[in-house]
């Protein structure tokens, strides 16, 4: 697109009401204002001509802090049309978009809605153009549609969200939940007791309980016939027998654990590196069990937190325009809200524990249906892997 420079007058250019980022971080802009005071602006603002005068096209943090400044005119780059077509409303977008994607840190619903805006637009919505959308601004498809299945949270929990609050990989996975069991998990988190990583572990399993319920497969205790609840019977005590048959094996470990390694090394001449591989094995089946563990805990807590075990799973197809309409903020908490269409079909259970920005589940036909194991010595230690969400 061709292009030309020229200093305006900050009164000749108009904000783009459809800018995608409404949400610019104060004391970043204090901070550009006086450096722009000091140095100048070092790159100029992007431009459109309108009907009446200029339209910002990208660099709405620096036309802010040129304000800030107290400057009257401003440098910019004013694309020009070629031939017959114009800058387009959509062309300037993209541009805001892109530059915010790759050099400012965008709030995630704001980004989800600036990929939606796109898809919608140029592509009617159709899912199977995300990539197409994705290629537009370089990012990877399962970013996009990561995003766009935060379209299908309740408003307070976008909010949540943006703030911070909550990471958007533990968003993924409580957007695929109806909107009442959103409720439920949110009202327990605000508690104050459950980081990020739980939240992924319990949502994932809340969902996991949410289909098994619309597929019959969760037997309820009082129908199982007499040789059925004899076998879940054995079946709790062996696991408990054998729980407690690994705690008595502390004592031993422990030992070892608090022995002197140079006397470790002249009681086992000869078989250090064999004793070594051996507790090595021993390791990994611990972090292994220890993980299963950690989500048996988060379907329990899944089973306490749920309003309706028996919620209709959401429809994937489900277009995100309707998913938007129904996240009007001014319906806040309305238990009259029609349920929501998460935009993400989470089958793999959650990878390894990570206490920051966590990993969630590989989406439908995507991922395995068994959990993701934990790999390396330490049981907490993050696995590194992007979720994949299904675009509404």
């Amino acid at each position: 697109m061709t292009h030309k420079y020229a200093t305006l007058k900050m009164r000749q250019i108009h904000r783009n009401v459809n800018q995608p980022r409404k949400t610019f971080d104060e004391d970043a802009l204090n901070e550009l204002a006086e450096s722009i005071k000091e140095h100048g602006l070092l790159q100029p603002i992007v431009v459109r001509k309108v009907e009446e005068g200029y339209e910002l096209v990208a660099g709405e943090r620096r036309f802010r802090a040129n304000e800030l400044a107290d400057n009257i005119t401003i440098e910019t780059k004013i694309l020009l049309p070629e031939g017959e077509s114009e800058v387009s409303d959509m062309d300037s977008f993209k541009k805001a978009m892109a530059e915010n994607l790759n050099r400012e840190d965008m709030l995630p619903l704001e980004e989800a809605r600036g990929f939606k805006k796109v898809l919608d637009d140029e592509y009617d919505g159709a899912p199977a153009c995300v990539p197409k959308v994705a290629k537009t601004f370089s990012k990877s498809v399962q970013f996009v549609n990561q995003r766009l299945a935060l379209l299908a949270l309740r408003p307070e929990i976008q909010a949540a969200v943006d703030l911070g609050h909550i990471g958007t990989q533990a968003a993924v996975q409580i957007a695929a939940l109806s909107k009442e069991n959103q409720k439920a998990v949110f009202q327990d988190w605000k508690k104050g007791d459950k980081n990020d990583n739980q939240l992924v572990h319990i949502a994932y399993a809340m969902r996991k309980q949410e289909k098994a319920a619309t597929q019959d497969s969760m037997v309820d205790v009082d129908e199982m016939t007499p040789e059925e609840k004899a076998e879940r019977s054995r079946a709790q005590a062996k696991t408990k027998n054998d729980l407690d048959a690994i705690e008595g094996m502390w004592a031993l470990l422990d030992s070892i654990s608090k022995a002197d390694p140079m006397e470790l090394a002249r009681a086992l001449a000869g078989e250090v590196g064999k004793r070594l591989e051996q507790m090595d094995r021993v390791a990994d089946v611990v972090q292994k069990a220890r993980f299963q563990l950690r989500q048996a805990k988060a379907h329990a807590d899944a089973s306490e937190i749920m309003v309706n075990p028996a919620a209709a799973a959401p429809d994937l197809a489900a277009e995100a325009d309707a998913v938007l309409a129904q996240l009007d903020p001014a319906q806040g908490d309305t238990e009259s809200e029609t349920q929501a269409e998460p935009a993400s079909e989470p089958e793999g259970a959650p990878a390894a524990d990570v206490d920051a920005e966590t990993q969630a589940t590989p989406a439908a036909d995507v991922g395995p249906e068994s959990p993701a194991q934990p790999e390396g010595d330490d049981a907490e230690a993050e696995v590194a892997a992007e979720p994949l969400a299904v675009a509404a």
